[in-house]
């Protein structure tokens, strides 16, 4: 029992090592918002919802009272996606901040208060628990279908340039890591999540090792070739704590000159061809 104890405890704290790193994954975006003065293209929900994630997590394990490292990591990401939210809602714009101030109402106030006094009042500690720990895992398995998304345009557009390989990886890792911290302490609310988690890691591997050296081509979705746009990829892990990542492509701009020398050559070969006929 010791060996599993201590097993878990250095599952977790890699785990948390991970976690880390892979939160502090949106800074380069803040950044860039910051040294525009506009969060206006980006989405809030993301951070609003790996907050929610957070906010659960921590309220589950103070419950479940043998789990402090769920605790460390998830507190870190509450004041880290707090840090987020302020910071896109002071440079947001009217329209979005309004958005975003629903999506709060309605996760962090609403949705966690529902749950939270929907359980905390219940007579029987394992009754719970047990309840509790089915809407943590329910709602983490729920935000894992997010990779999904990335993996359709990995595919559909044969470029890993919306895929970065290095958070592939560090996903892939936090899920190991608390796959077997959630095994070794039996809880299988901690467990479970992080097995899809990892197969999709694995999947988006594979994706890349396919497509990294495949050739560059323009989309062929009409709609990406109308105008620059913007790809907003968030990855949301639930499993023990909570990423979000943006990362923005920008189209091809269809108007480039290309079309008007199309036109100019189609023009001077019809000319041609006429004055041969003549």
């Amino acid at each position: 029992m010791a060996l599993h104890v201590s097993w878990a405890f250095v599952f977790g704290i890699l785990g948390n090592v991970v976690s880390f790193l892979v939160s502090l994954a949106p800074l380069p975006t803040f950044y860039q918002i910051y040294k525009k003065r506009t969060s206006e293209g980006y989405q809030s929900i993301p951070y609003v919802v790996s907050l929610f994630s957070a906010m659960l997590w921590i309220y589950y394990a103070l419950l479940k009272k043998d789990a402090m490292l769920l605790i460390t990591i998830n507190t870190f990401c509450v004041f880290i996606q707090t840090f987020y939210i302020v910071v896109y809602f002071y440079y947001g714009p009217k329209k979005e901040k309004l958005v975003t101030l629903k999506l709060i109402l309605l996760f962090n106030v609403f949705g966690f208060g529902a749950i939270f006094f929907s359980t905390f009042f219940l007579k029987n500690p394992l009754i719970r628990l047990q309840i509790l720990g089915y809407i943590c895992m329910g709602f983490a398995l729920c935000v894992f279908v997010a990779p999904l998304g990335i993996l359709r345009k990995v595919i559909k557009t044969k470029s890993v340039e919306y895929m970065p390989f290095t958070l592939s990886v560090f996903l892939t890792l936090g899920a190991v890591m608390w796959f077997f911290y959630g095994l070794l302490l039996k809880d299988m609310n901690i467990a479970v999540p992080n097995v899809l988690g990892f197969i999709f890691g694995i999947l988006q591997m594979i994706l890349y090792a396919i497509y990294k050296n495949y050739p560059k081509k323009m989309v062929e979705d009409p709609k990406l070739q109308l105008s620059a746009q913007q790809v907003v990829v968030d990855v949301v892990k639930l499993g023990s704590t909570t990423v979000c990542l943006e990362v923005n492509a920008v189209g091809p701009n269809p108007n480039n000159g290309e079309g008007t020398d199309e036109a100019q050559n189609i023009k001077t070969n019809n000319t041609t061809d006429a004055s041969n006929e003549v």
